[in-house]
């Protein structure tokens, strides 16, 4: 793939809405290492390996490489290569010789290629082109990143180099890849030999790479110069019309150009014929047309210019799996024309912050700006969300519905977000994650300093729930909750603890917050003395001072202000329910300001509310800035902050750390399954795997304590999980069974023996001496050691694991291992 002169406007093939695919040469073609990617500079590309159809463009592209390029190269002067050996290298075997291009459009910007040392196997050398006008945009730390991954999982444990000592833009890519890297003595040539075993520092390093990379190339998405609509009609209540007209009332400051052959303006803005007769190429293009016209859209826009596109349409993968096929070819066809691409089937982009102003939506009603980002998997679910955020008064800084989510994800997104200083809440609407890895290791990122608020379908699952709780995130279980929460960590600082004061002027609304509060994990603590002295002085006689703390039908505003600073003052509270019911009383805006005074003078305790009966009341819990979330029923308000008070243990919790382990023989276990047919592993192999990541597999008999088993599945949202409880009824008929996601902490190695409700029988709390608690837990963090090196790991299963009494350790009695048709060993992180 070429590119024009000027990087960001590639040639384009053509005919590009149905990109390229394989004659698939046999079954040896990987076509899982074909992957989208990202360089330094926010470009898209789309990485796969090379083809035997590829000679013509391999041809093209050596053809217009410079002199300097080729010398680099070929490590001196050189004479090009006749066609027909170039033509050669676009025949590979895949395994000991294999070759990845990045695309941009439908020319090659960048090839790297190793060939495997036939003497030593484990080595092979590697060589990097990229075509000039697309060097020192990262092309070749992405391309190093790619084959690294796919010949660590070919066998290939070093990559060695011999670079021109004055290359440094390629020696620079070494130095900063994160492998550990030796060079050979200094001279004309240095010699490179690159590790790429997986390291924590090399992980790292890609993340970083990657997270200014999505950041960059979601800019023209988020914030761009220039909007053009194609397909906007003339005709009000239409798709295309209410997109324009949202951009221009929303106030957007860049051009907004309607794209229509048979309109000369549109809801009061010039309309052009194509993109094509735009008066410059815009960043960002929705596209709003019938679905079989999609394509060619698409690669005009490609054609034009654009960055980034949200394609509106449907008719795509909800229609079957042609329509699937469809959007999958123009998701890559965008990537390997440098645009990023949002949808199909979504309802567009909004942004309320100062630098986009933004409204690319169809949707009637708009947000106003807010504390609060959404990413929705559903577009039809995104109208409904928007107007009932409108009518809560929570603000949002950000919305994208992103479809189908054929490129652009939620991974892509919580990446925006977590650098983005008008955003303090994420919220997601989710089903699915592209790459589950991916998700589980960003949201452990973003959560400490952002909440992270999730509906997932899967009621009753309470795996999927410990699993969003060790990532960090707050499950909730319908659109009601998602939203109630929201409101609390928008508006009120999480709670330091989990002791609730409750306030009230009436007895029967307390006792069902009581009963919530229980429920949610918060618990209703006796005021302390100081406490109910002072309330016993402010309140009316026949007042209740204990908690829940009840003001009687007769309390004033007044009332509600003392008590309210009286609890907030207490050490052995750390927030506060208030009732109020208002056909008891009068007045409820002056109760409302007597709330918000005590409120912004405890700023470091959440406040929440229910006016029962009331109508309005939320317009006046809000003063300046200052908003006191309001609820209809009281046991919202206490499931509210009982997420609110579980995000804030964990995010004080130590996270741990994952330890490197004695006798874990990674070279080893990493021979044993390269190049395994995929399925279930012989039982000697299986032994021979365990054993090298430290754990015995023997045949033994009953033990004295009770039997467990340890399992890894693949989740679909989150990845290789790990889960762990005892053999029987105990897992059988009480679903008593913790999982977590891996890597396992040394923490979460320990609470996750912990948990189960039968861990008495473990810590010697049932009577006995319990079992050996710290070699259980060094196995757990075995196998997530072994399911992290290797990634083929589909399946796998020990059960019966004996447990032995402290200081005997465990004892295996059978395993067994499944794995998976995946060659790319993860691909890039």
């Amino acid at each position: 793939m070429t590119t024009s002169p000027h990087p960001e406007h590639p040639e384009r093939p053509e005919h590009p809405e149905r990109p390229e695919r394989p004659e698939r040469p046999g079954r040896s073609y990987p076509e899982d290492l074909e992957r989208p990617g990202l360089v330094r500079t926010g470009r898209s590309t789309f990485v796969r390996p090379i083809r035997p159809e590829d000679a013509d463009r391999l041809v093209r592209f050596v053809g217009g490489l410079s002199r300097a390029t080729l010398a680099y190269r070929s490590l001196g002067p050189v004479v090009r290569a006749r066609d027909d050996v170039i033509r050669r290298g676009a025949h590979v075997d895949y395994l000991n010789e294999l070759a990845l291009v990045a695309l941009a459009g439908d020319e090659i910007a960048g090839l790297v290629r190793y060939v495997r040392d036939p003497e030593e196997p484990e080595h092979a050398e590697v060589t990097f082109t990229i075509r000039d006008d697309h060097q020192s945009e990262g092309f070749g730390r992405l391309l190093l990143e790619h084959i690294a991954a796919a010949a660590r999982a070919r066998g290939v444990r070093v990559l060695e180099a011999d670079v021109l000592a004055d290359n440094d833009r390629m020696i620079n890519v070494f130095a900063g890849a994160g492998y550990r890297v030796e060079t050979g003595p200094p001279g004309q040539i240095i010699h490179f030999e690159i590790a790429i075993d997986p390291q924590a520092q090399a992980t790292a390093r890609a993340e970083r790479r990657e997270h200014t990379a999505v950041r960059r190339s979601l800019r023209p998405l988020l914030e761009p110069r220039s909007v053009a609509v194609i397909g906007a009609n003339r005709g009000p209540l239409t798709i295309g019309h209410e997109i324009v007209a949202n951009l221009l009332r929303g106030g957007f400051r860049g051009g907004v150009f309607p794209v229509n052959p048979r309109a000369a303006r549109i809801a009061g803005a010039r309309a052009y014929p194509s993109v094509r007769d735009l008066p410059e190429p815009p960043d960002l293009a929705l596209v709003a047309v019938r679905a079989e016209a999609v394509p060619d859209v698409v690669r005009e826009c490609a054609e034009a210019g654009v960055k980034a596109v949200v394609v509106v349409s449907t008719g795509f993968g909800e229609a079957g799996a042609a329509g699937r096929a469809t959007e999958l070819e123009l998701a890559r066809f965008a990537r390997a024309s440098g645009m990023r691409l949002v949808g199909p089937n979504c309802m567009g982009v909004v942004n309320t912050t100062p630098a986009a102003r933004l409204a690319a939506t169809f949707s009637p009603a708009l947000p106003t700006p807010g504390r609060v980002a959404m990413s929705s998997q559903s577009g039809p679910l995104g109208l409904a969300v928007l107007d009932f955020a409108r009518r809560l008064r929570l603000g949002f800084s950000g919305f994208v519905s992103v479809g189908h989510a054929v490129d652009v994800s939620t991974n892509d997104l919580l990446q925006w977000w977590e650098e983005d200083p008008a955003t303090s809440v994420i919220l997601l609407h989710v089903e699915t994650f592209g790459n589950p890895r991916r998700f589980a290791r960003i949201a452990r990122r973003v959560a400490p300093r952002k909440p992270i608020v999730a509906v997932h379908p899967g009621h009753g699952d309470s795996a999927v729930s410990s699993l969003f709780a060790q990532s960090g995130v707050i499950r909730t279980r319908s659109l009601q909750e998602l939203f109630d929460v929201a409101l609390l960590l928008a508006h009120q600082p999480p709670p330091p603890g989990n002791r609730v004061a409750v306030l009230t002027n009436a007895g029967g609304p307390a006792a069902l917050t009581v009963g919530a509060c229980a429920g949610s994990g918060l618990s209703v603590p006796a005021l302390g003395e100081h406490t109910r002295r002072t309330l016993r002085a402010a309140l009316p006689p026949l007042a209740e001072v204990a908690n829940p703390i009840d003001l009687t039908p007769m309390a004033t505003a007044a009332h509600y202000r003392q008590a309210l600073d009286a609890v907030l003052a207490d050490d052995g509270i750390d927030a506060a329910v208030v009732l109020f019911m208002p056909p008891l009383a009068d007045k409820p805006d002056e109760v409302a300001s007597a709330i918000l005074d005590a409120a912004a003078a405890a700023p470091t305790k959440p406040v929440v509310t229910s006016f029962l009966g009331g109508a309005g009341v939320a317009d006046l819990l809000h003063r300046d800035g200052l908003v006191v979330p309001t609820y209809t029923f009281p046991e919202a308000a206490a499931t509210s902050l009982g997420h609110a008070a579980a995000y804030q243990a964990w995010r004080g919790t130590p996270a741990g750390v994952v330890p490197d382990l004695p006798g874990v023989d990674t070279e080893r276990g990493r021979s044993l399954v390269t190049g395994r047919t995929p399925g279930p592993v012989p039982d000697s192999l299986v032994t021979e795997l365990l054993d090298a990541y430290g754990i015995v597999v023997a045949g033994t008999g009953p033990g004295p304590g009770p039997d467990a088993f340890l399992s890894v599945r693949a989740d679909p949202v989150f990845g290789p999980v790990i889960a762990f409880g005892l053999t029987g009824d105990y897992a059988d008929l009480m679903a008593d069974v913790a999982h977590r996601v891996t890597p396992l902490t040394d923490r979460d190695a320990r609470e996750m023996v912990r948990s189960l409700r039968a861990a008495p029988l473990l810590d010697g709390r049932a009577g006995g001496d319990g079992v050996d608690l710290a070699a259980l837990e060094e196995a757990v963090l075995r196998i997530s050691a072994m399911v992290e090196d290797l990634p083929e790991i589909e399946a796998l299963e020990l059960r019966p694991v004996r447990l032995l009494p402290p200081g005997h350790g465990i004892a295996v009695a059978r395993a067994a291992i499944r794995l998976a048709d995946n060659t790319t060993g993860g691909g890039p992180p």
